[in-house]
């Protein structure tokens, strides 16, 4: 995928957005998980090489399948399908 052409302006824009989003409450939260996630399931001898914790399910998963809702599109998710420990 090739990158975005973004003015100069446009792209401190995005920048600063993109910085406010992964330092939200929620993402934190769910960075947060996935580690302690990924450091247990690695300490209990699973590969996870590769996958990515997908928190509706609560599974490790390949980043491709864990992309875009199980092929049913991001319309129907939201913050309520998520649960965070």
């Amino acid at each position: 995928m090739a990158k975005q052409k973004l003015s100069a302006t446009a792209r401190r824009a995005k920048a600063a957005r993109d910085l406010a989003y992964a330092n939200s409450p929620a993402r934190k939260a769910k960075r947060a998980e996935n580690q302690r996630e990924r450091r247990a399931a690695v300490a209990a001898g699973r590969n996870v090489k590769g996958k990515d914790f997908d928190h509706k399910t609560r599974t490790f998963k390949s980043v491709a399948a864990n992309r875009g809702n199980d092929g049913e599109g991001t319309k129907k998710e939201g913050k309520r399908n998520y649960r965070v420990n």
